[in-house]
C-alpha cells in the first residue's frame, strides 16, 4: 500500500498540470505564434513539462525537475508581462503558477531538528 501524498505535493502536481494546460491553451489556441510554426512553439513549451513524468514514481523528484524547469517559464512570464499587453493576463497566470511550484518545493523540504 502506498503512503498518501502530502498536501503540498498535491498542490505542486495541480500547479504543474495547470502550467501544462496554460502552455497548450496559450501557444496552441489563444495566441499562436506568428513567426514560427505553432507546432514548434508547442514542442518547445510543452515537451520540457512532460519530461518529469519519467520520475513520477517519486513525486518529490518529479516536482524538483518541474521546479527547476519552472524557472524558464517564470522568465518567460516576466518577459511577456513586460512586453506584450495583450498577453499580460496569461503571463501573470504563468508567473503565479511557477511561484506556486517553487513554493511547494520549499514547503516540502524537511528541515533537520536542532539538537537539544
Amino acid at each position: 500500500m502506498r503512503a498518501p501524498i502530502a498536501t503540498t505535493y498535491k498542490v505542486g502536481l495541480l500547479a504543474w498540470a495547470a502550467l501544462l494546460a496554460l502552455q497548450l491553451a496559450w501557444h496552441g489556441w489563444l495566441f499562436p505564434a506568428q513567426l514560427m510554426r505553432p507546432s514548434i512553439v508547442l514542442a518547445i513549451t510543452v515537451i520540457p513539462l512532460l519530461l518529469p513524468l519519467l520520475a513520477i514514481r517519486d513525486i518529490r523528484r518529479a516536482l524538483l525537475w518541474v521546479g527547476i524547469l519552472s524557472l524558464f517559464y517564470f522568465c518567460h512570464g516576466v518577459s511577456e508581462c513586460w512586453s506584450s499587453s495583450s498577453e499580460r493576463g496569461l503571463a501573470w497566470v504563468e508567473i503565479v503558477l511557477t511561484l506556486l511550484l517553487i513554493g511547494t518545493l520549499g514547503a516540502g523540504v524537511r528541515r533537520k531538528q536542532p539538537r537539544a
